[in-house]
């Protein structure tokens, strides 16, 4: 496996980076090559596959919400 040193990381990202290593049960080594990683294999969204996707869910659901019940739904969260 490769080694990277990293310099001159400002105290505040290090410390953030140590306080998510924290939250999580893992080292900052493990931390900053999980956020690499998330950064790295990031891919860019397909718009249009996305909206077919969510078209083809949509026409599978029997049930619509009509803005009546939306309204009511969520008034009666606010009592």
């Amino acid at each position: 496996m490769a080694t990277i040193t990293i310099k001159n990381i400002p105290d505040d990202i290090y410390n953030l980076l140590k306080e998510l290593a924290r939250e999580n049960h893992r080292s900052v080594n493990s931390e900053v090559i999980l956020a690499i990683k998330m950064a790295v294999m990031r891919r860019p969204i397909n718009v249009q596959k996305n909206l077919e996707q969510a078209r083809q869910i949509r026409e599978s659901i029997s049930y619509y919400i009509t803005n009546e019940e939306l309204t009511r739904f969520k008034n009666d969260g606010r009592e």
